[in-house]
């Protein structure tokens, strides 16, 4: 059997060393891994471990659930980590059109940004807990996460980093969500708001799948203080 069956997978993969290995399982073939890092086999990698076919003693695909590692053309979405602190708050944090209609910047100042990772490391070992950090080759890009509502619907948000915006991240990051959420997670519903006015949001929202549902006046955007502001609602699976 060929390791290319595991090619985007979750498993776990006990070393004749001895470790365990558990994650995303992402495919090398023989040429490729002769090419870039000189073996003679295919093998494959787990975050940033490769491990060759001959060094694996077992391997097993198994079941995962919230904040797992999940991949696209381009990025990562990966769970935060400590150090993340203070690019969110560089990139997010000191953006003044990051956060319009949350109420409150997470980021905002380096003691924020850091209480606010910490907490969603802490979250994160929930298993119904979701929050991503877009990681472009070890550069934060964005953020991305969803939260469960009344009447059994989860909502999902996004944020991009002004420098990297106008480039089809956050589509490309939120299909991918949503499939996980609809497939693995089970949850049949997912929602999304944006205001009339964010054209940037709204074309992410419809390129991801998502449809328009209604366009309201609500009390309450995005969490913020209550003020009256218009919502497009959207929601994923269409049906």
């Amino acid at each position: 059997m060929s390791l290319s069956e595991y090619e985007q997978k979750y498993v776990r993969i006990r070393t004749i060393y001895g470790d365990t290995l558990t994650g995303l399982a992402r495919y090398g073939d023989c040429e490729f891994l002769r090419c870039e890092w000189g073996g003679e086999e295919e093998g494959l990698f787990i975050e940033d471990f490769l491990v060759y076919r001959s060094q694996i003693e077992s391997i097993e695909e198994i079941e995962v659930h919230g904040t797992v590692e999940l991949w696209t053309d381009r990025m990562i979405l990966r769970r935060y980590r400590p150090e993340d602190a203070e690019p969110l708050h560089r990139g997010l944090g000191t953006d003044p059109t990051a956060f319009p209609y949350a109420g409150r910047n997470p980021y905002a100042t380096p003691e924020t940004a850091r209480e606010t990772v910490r907490q969603i490391i802490e979250s994160s070992r929930d298993e119904h807990f979701y929050a991503w950090v877009m990681d472009i080759e070890d550069v934060v890009v964005g953020t991305i996460g969803a939260r469960p509502l009344e009447g059994g619907r989860t909502e999902v948000g996004f944020n991009i980093v002004r420098g990297w915006r106008g480039r089809g991240l956050a589509a490309e990051a939120l299909k991918k969500v949503l499939e996980y959420l609809t497939k693995n997670e089970g949850i049949s519903c997912v929602t999304a708001s944006c205001a009339p006015e964010d054209g940037a949001a709204r074309r992410a929202l419809e390129k991801a799948g998502m449809r328009l549902v209604r366009a309201e006046r609500d009390g309450r955007a995005g969490g913020g203080e209550a003020g009256g502001k218009a919502l497009c609602s959207f929601r994923f699976p269409c049906e």
